[in-house]
């Protein structure tokens, strides 16, 4: 059996308004769909990257997520201001764990995602 291909999917009350947040910030080179009920973001071509699904769904999100993106930076200010421009905003305080710096973000629609970096091991 050959392994599946992973796909990405985020609930949402608006898949082309969050979408384009989304294809901003991964990246990504095309948002398509009319957002009734999906929109799809897909990676630019020759990246390795899981393509993106949005899906209309009727309720708000109302608690944490279990699943989320980390998206790792060299320069992680430089990205949480692009991200802040784009919509995000930063939840909390950074943090240092597991020989990582965290900072958690949340979309425009406040689902969570981290912005990330390796810590250097010297």
């Amino acid at each position: 059996m050959m392994p599946p291909r992973l796909i990405v999917t985020i609930d949402c009350e608006d898949p082309i308004g969050l979408g384009s947040f989304w294809l901003a910030a991964l990246g990504y080179e095309t948002l398509d769909g009319d957002g009734e009920p999906l929109a799809w973001l897909v990676p630019p071509t020759g990246s390795m990257g899981p393509p993106v699904y949005l899906q209309r769904v009727p309720e708000p999100k109302s608690v944490k997520n279990r699943q989320h993106f980390d998206l790792a930076y060299d320069d992680t200010e430089e990205a949480i201001v692009r991200l802040e421009g784009l919509g995000a905003r930063r939840l909390g305080e950074p943090y240092e764990q597991y020989g990582w710096w965290w900072q958690v973000m949340a979309d425009p629609e406040s689902n969570e995602f981290c912005v990330v970096k390796e810590l250097s091991s010297s």
